[in-house]
């Protein structure tokens, strides 16, 4: 017992006692453990599963506090949820086989899966959880020679776990060794039919051809998707931008400011961009400078698409050119592959201040891929873009200029209007964007 602790009435400090027989008398030919003794053994194995499960503050996480038809207003996702809450709560009573939960983020896999870990704590069965990033992470740290944990050691417990929970499958950072550590480890535990907590954003389809085969594996796993994440909810405007979700055809504004020349090319624009919007098809390359309308007439085409119920994405280019950097980061979210295919296969993508981003090796490549892909798929795209025609071909690579001025694809419109902000009145007198310097051909 601890130090300075009271004695415990019955065993008097010794920790064991002589049991009694049916009779009622006390049998002195045998010793058994004090029931103090087993009540601190039970609560320090408790504490040794809380631990070992990796659940931290997603020990608050159980059944008692989920609610069963999960926290979606549609009634056909509160149909799904509560298929997958009474799944999940058969799975935690006898852990066999592997369950794959699917759905959006925030519909509730998180929880449903903290709880079923939870339940098998309270029955004093161990059980693991791990975020994918999260393993993989201490899989590259235990390399150190300073790691606590060996990695031979720490990648047998995690492939032998009587239960692994493996939250945020596909978040990962797609190296070709943190594939080859998912299937080894995921071929492991399938081959030896360990009960396994599969849980993903990603859709079956987008998986790679082995981890969606072991995943649908009618023998071993059965799937749930909990919410169904149309495409409208993956093509919207992101909160930064508010402005130009209230950009639209109906709002858009004839300036007074303009030449008669002027006003005309810009009332052919602006049916240029609306016939776009009602027959996306090919491409629509707006040039012209800052402030002169482009911005505006390109998110009246995502708009009116949205309005139609149709899937469009807006991106800024620079934005998109740092955001794509930052997924590389292995605490992010979304992968590099899964973003960046979000954007290059968009149904309909606007890319905003084409040309103004800084040039390097790694820029010019993800731009040429980007673009070389919607060219061969005939992805219907609207590029804004400062440069002049005259600039497309002088300032960008033969490989990019030749797909935006291609007649067979693409629509160029040079607007004349000057930046409404100010009173120049020519769009000529502009400086090539940082990092860049015109090149002649």
């Amino acid at each position: 017992m601890p130090p300075n602790s009271p004695t415990c009435s019955i065993c008097k400090g010794a920790r064991v006692v002589h049991p009694r027989l049916p009779s009622g008398q006390v049998d002195y030919s045998r010793v058994v453990p004090c029931s103090c003794v087993k009540n601190r053994q039970e609560d320090n194995r408790h504490s040794r599963l809380k631990q070992y499960s990796n659940l931290g503050a997603l020990l608050r996480l159980t059944f008692e506090n989920l609610i069963p038809e999960g926290r979606s207003s549609s009634p056909q996702s509160q149909e799904s949820f509560f298929r997958a809450f009474q799944a999940a709560k058969a799975f935690a009573e006898k852990p066999e086989g592997w369950l794959v939960i699917t759905g959006p983020s925030g519909s509730g896999k998180t929880h449903l899966t903290a709880a079923i870990v939870n339940e098998c704590i309270g029955k004093e069965q161990p059980a693991f959880y791990v975020t994918t990033p999260d393993l993989l992470d201490r899989l590259r740290a235990s390399f150190d020679a300073d790691s606590e944990t060996p990695y031979n050691e720490f990648f047998e417990q995690v492939k032998n776990t009587p239960l692994l929970a493996l939250d945020d499958l596909g978040v990962q950072s797609a190296t070709p060794w943190a594939k080859e550590k998912l299937d080894q480890l995921l071929t492991a535990r399938f081959n030896a039919g360990l009960p396994t907590i599969i849980v993903t954003a990603v859709t079956m389809e987008k998986l790679d051809d082995r981890l969606r085969t072991r995943l649908t594996d009618a023998r071993l796993a059965r799937v749930f998707t909990l919410e169904e994440e149309s495409q409208a909810s993956i093509y919207a405007w992101p909160p930064e931008f508010d402005l130009q979700k209230n950009m639209t055809f109906i709002n858009y504004k004839r300036r007074t400011d303009l030449s008669m020349e002027q006003q005309d090319n810009m009332d052919a624009a602006y049916r240029l961009a609306f016939d776009f919007a009602k027959n996306p098809e090919g491409w629509l390359v707006f040039m012209g400078e800052t402030g002169c309308g482009k911005t505006h007439l390109a998110s009246a085409i995502v708009n009116y698409r949205y309005e139609q119920g149709k899937p469009a994405l807006f991106v800024v280019v620079p934005d998109f050119l740092d955001h794509l950097r930052s997924v590389f980061n292995p605490d992010s979210k979304v992968s590099y592959d899964e973003y960046f295919e979000s954007v290059k296969s968009a149904p309909l993508l606007v890319l905003d201040d084409f040309g103004e981003h800084i040039e390097t090796p790694w820029v010019k490549e993800k731009i040429y891929q980007l673009i070389n892909y919607r060219y061969n798929a005939k992805l219907p795209t609207v590029i804004n873009t400062q440069y002049s025609l005259d600039e497309i071909m002088n300032n960008l690579d033969a490989s990019i200029s030749s797909r935006l001025v291609d007649r067979k694809i693409s629509v160029t419109f040079a607007i004349l209007a000057p930046d409404f902000r100010t009173d120049r009145k020519s769009a000529s007198r502009r400086s090539p964007p940082r990092g860049k310097t015109p090149r002649n051909r």
